[in-house]
């Protein structure tokens, strides 16, 4: 009998860190959905592998009805899920926290808290009724959801969020065969870790460059836990460039 190929969503999979796992899930065989709020750089990356299967999707995570009616035509399209990665996500300027608008605070924790939380659910949704049961969640934590950067309390609240959002995601999944884990990624070379060559804000005060590894890495770690059987779960894994300013004190 034949294998059914296993499909996959990626949000914000149009550029940087979303567009290199996506690419990598289609080099390990999956069919894969690449979502994002702007058409013109998912459809690049999808081109970037015209002779596999993939399925383009805008929308916006912050809206729930964009959010279902995603994966509405993710069922239409596939008829089933096997796994998502919750990789959309962005930040706030570099500012006091004090000084942080509201609107700027929203705008992280709808994106990178509640648009997690809404593809959770529909995901949900689709996995506990499919045939075979079950899939797999994987999180972007990142290395903020254990220390924070200077001025980053948008960003880094809502990436401590996301580990309890994984932990009860894994909890609540276990009675549908759904599996949930978190990668926590510390600067991987992509266009959003440009600047840390030129050097970025230290908890001393001090601006100092930074190592970043190549993105490929976050890639080959989301395809290894993706890999795994649904009775098998990586819970977290980070992958850091070596020299990175968090372990210990710098």
């Amino acid at each position: 009998m034949e294998a059914v190929q296993k499909v996959a969503l990626v949000t914000g999979a149009g550029t940087g860190i979303g567009k290199a796992v996506a690419h990598g899930l289609i080099e390990a065989g999956y069919a894969v959905v690449l979502a994002g709020r702007r058409r013109e750089p998912l459809d690049q990356s999808a081109a970037e592998h015209p002779q596999a299967r993939t399925h383009v999707a805008t929308a916006d995570i912050t809206d729930p009805a964009s959010v279902r009616a995603m994966f509405a035509g993710v069922r239409k399209t596939f008829g089933r899920l096997d796994l998502l990665f919750n990789n959309a996500g962005v930040g706030a300027p570099a500012v006091p926290l004090e000084d942080i608008p509201y609107e700027q605070w929203k705008a992280v924790v709808d994106t990178n808290l509640t648009g997690a939380f809404l593809c959770t659910q529909e995901a949900f949704r689709i996995m506990k009724d499919q045939n075979p049961r079950g899939g797999r969640i994987i999180n972007n934590g990142s290395v903020s959801s254990h220390a924070p950067r200077p001025f980053s309390a948008p960003y880094t609240a809502t990436k401590h969020a996301i580990t309890g959002l994984t932990k009860s995601t894994s909890l609540d999944g276990r009675a549908y065969d759904i599996a949930c884990g978190q990668i926590d990624i510390g600067n991987a070379a992509t266009n959003m870790t440009e600047k840390m060559s030129k050097g970025v804000p230290q908890a001393d005060g001090s601006l100092r460059p930074e190592p970043t590894m190549d993105v490929r890495h976050v890639a080959d770690a989301v395809v290894y836990m993706a890999s795994l059987p649904l009775d098998a779960n990586v819970q977290f894994l980070t992958v850091m460039a070596t020299k990175m300013p968090f372990i210990g004190r710098g």
